[in-house]
C-alpha cells in the first residue's frame, strides 16, 4: 500500500518522527513518490522542518497518461513549474537541495542543469544535484553549476557507478546513492555478505550499509522504510560493531549457484 494512504500514513509519519529523533539529518523524496504525496507527508510529520534536518527532493519527471507510463521531461518550463509546485507543498522559500531526477536524453544538458542554476540564482533552491549520471554528464553541468550531490544507483551487490563515485569522492560531491541495501542483500542466497555479518556480529543489511559509509567519506546512505524496527537496523550500521569490523577485512558478496539473480 502507498505510504500516503490510510493507516499506513500514520505508520510512515511516525517512522519519519523516530529517524529525526534518532539522529537521521537527511530525509530524501521527490515529485516521483505520490506525485507529491511523499512531500505532503513529510510536511506532516516534521514542518516547520528542524534546522538540523536537510530536507531533499527531485524533479524532472512526468506523471503517467495512459497508455503513457511516466516519463522524463528535462524542459525548462517543466522544471521551473515543479520547483514552484515543491515549494509550495513542502512550504518553504527555498529548496535547501534539489535534484534533477534524471538527465532527460531528448533535451540539452546545458539547458535542464541551467534552468536549475537560475532558480538558484532567483533564491528558490540552495544547491543543485544530479541522480543517475555518467562522469561526463557530471563534468559537463560541473562546467555550467556548482553540482552538491550525485544520487546514483549503487551497493556492495551492484557496483556499476564505482567511477562516478570516484569522481565525487576526489571532487567532494555527497554521494546519497539509492538502493544501497540490494534487495538480495538479506536473502539466503548471498554467501560472503552473510558469513560477513556474523563475523561481524551484525545483520546483512547492516553489512552492506556499513560498507558503503567505509568505501568513501563522501557517501551518505539514504535506506528507505517503512518500519521503526527497520529503521533501528539501519542506524545500527554507524556503529563501531559494524564498521569497525569491515576496516579490516574485504567484504565480497556472491550468490549461491543455480538461482536466478534478483534484481
Amino acid at each position: 500500500m502507498p505510504l500516503w494512504r490510510s493507516s499506513a500514513r500514520e505508520n510512515s509519519i511516525a517512522v519519519v518522527r523516530r529517524a529525526v529523533e534518532l539522529g537521521v539529518a537527511l530525509i530524501d523524496t521527490a515529485y516521483l513518490y505520490g506525485w507529491g504525496a511523499n512531500e505532503e507527508l513529510l510536511v506532516e510529520a516534521l514542518h516547520p522542518f528542524p534546522d538540523d534536518v536537510l530536507v531533499t527532493t527531485k524533479v524532472g519527471v512526468v506523471p503517467p497518461d495512459p497508455p503513457r507510463e511516466a516519463a522524463l521531461c528535462g524542459r525548462p518550463e517543466i522544471l521551473r513549474d515543479q520547483v514552484e509546485r515543491a515549494l509550495r507543498r513542502l512550504r518553504v522559500d527555498r529548496l535547501d537541495l534539489l535534484q534533477l531526477h534524471r538527465v532527460d536524453p531528448e533535451v540539452p544538458l546545458a539547458d535542464q542543469v541551467g534552468t536549475l542554476g537560475e532558480l538558484q540564482n532567483e533564491g528558490k533552491i540552495g544547491h543543485i544535484g544530479m541522480s543517475e549520471v555518467t562522469v561526463d554528464q557530471l563534468d559537463q553541468a560541473r562546467r555550467i553549476v556548482g553540482i552538491a550531490s550525485v544520487q546514483n544507483r549503487y551497493n556492495v551487490l551492484d557496483r556499476e557507478h564505482d567511477a562516478v563515485l570516484d569522481a565525487c569522492t576526489e571532487a567532494g560531491i555527497a554521494f546519497p546513492p539509492w538502493r544501497p541495501v540490494h534487495p538480495a542483500a538479506t536473502a539466503d542466497d548471498i554467501i560472503d555478505l552473510a558469513d560477513d555479518a556474523d563475523e561481524c556480529g551484525a545483520t546483512p543489511a547492516q553489512v552492506a550499509l556499513a560498507w558503503l559509509l567505509e568505501r568513501s567519506p563522501v557517501v551518505l546512505p539514504i535506506p528507505g522504510t517503512s518500519s521503526i524496527t527497520h529503521l533501528e537496523e539501519n542506524l545500527g550500521a554507524a556503529s563501531p560493531r559494524s564498521g569497525g569490523a569491515l576496516r579490516s577485512r574485504t567484504v565480497t558478496a556472491s550468490r549461491r549457484p543455480g538461482r536466478p539473480p534478483r534484481w
